[in-house]
C-alpha cells in the first residue's frame, strides 16, 4: 500500500533591469532579472516548497534564511538538493511535480525543456516526472506589468519501499 502526500510551493520576485533570468536552473535571455537573496529562482523555490511540504518538513525560509550571509547570492539548486535529500531521508521519493510559471515576457516555450531537465538533473529523476506550464499575466497585475514573476508547484511524493 502507497502512502502518497502532495506539497504545494509557490513564490514571487521583483523583477528590475538587468538578465538574465534564472528560471528552473536555466539563465533564460531578458532584459530583467528577478531580485532576491539568492539566486532569485523563483520556480526553483517553489519546487523546493512543494517538496519539503509534502514531507512535512519547514519551509525554504526556514532551512535557509534570507537573513543568512551564507544564502546570499546563492544557487537555488543547493537548496533544491538539501530539500530532496531531507525528503528521502524521512522514506519519500518523488513521483512528480507540475509547475506553473507566470511571467508577461519572455516566452519561456523555448527554454521549459532544459528546465525540465536541470530539474530532474538535481533530484535524479526521469524527465519525464517534470511538469512545466509557462502563462502570461495577460497585462494584468503585477506580473503582466512585468514587476513581478510568479511560480507554483505541486510535488506529489510517496513512501520509498
Amino acid at each position: 500500500m502507497s502512502n502518497f502526500r502532495i506539497g504545494l510551493g509557490e513564490d514571487t520576485h521583483r523583477l528590475e533591469p538587468g538578465g538574465p533570468l534564472r528560471l528552473g536552473g536555466v539563465d533564460v535571455p531578458h532584459d530583467r532579472q528577478a531580485v532576491g537573496h539568492s539566486d532569485a529562482d523563483v520556480l526553483l523555490h517553489a519546487v523546493t516548497d512543494a517538496l519539503l511540504g509534502a514531507a512535512g518538513l519547514p519551509d525554504i525560509g526556514e532551512l535557509f534564511p534570507n537573513t543568512d550571509p551564507a544564502n546570499r547570492g546563492r544557487d537555488s539548486k543547493d537548496f533544491l538538493a538539501e530539500a530532496h535529500r531531507r525528503v528521502q531521508q524521512e522514506g519519500y521519493r518523488l513521483v512528480n511535480l507540475d509547475c506553473v510559471i507566470a511571467a508577461q515576457r519572455p516566452k519561456l516555450f523555448p527554454y521549459k525543456d532544459a528546465m525540465r531537465h536541470a530539474i530532474a538533473g538535481v533530484l535524479g529523476v526521469s524527465v519525464g516526472k517534470i511538469g512545466i506550464k509557462a502563462k502570461t499575466g495577460e497585462s494584468v497585475g503585477p506580473v503582466g506589468r512585468e514587476e513581478s514573476i510568479d511560480a507554483r508547484c505541486v510535488a506529489l511524493i510517496e513512501t520509498a519501499e
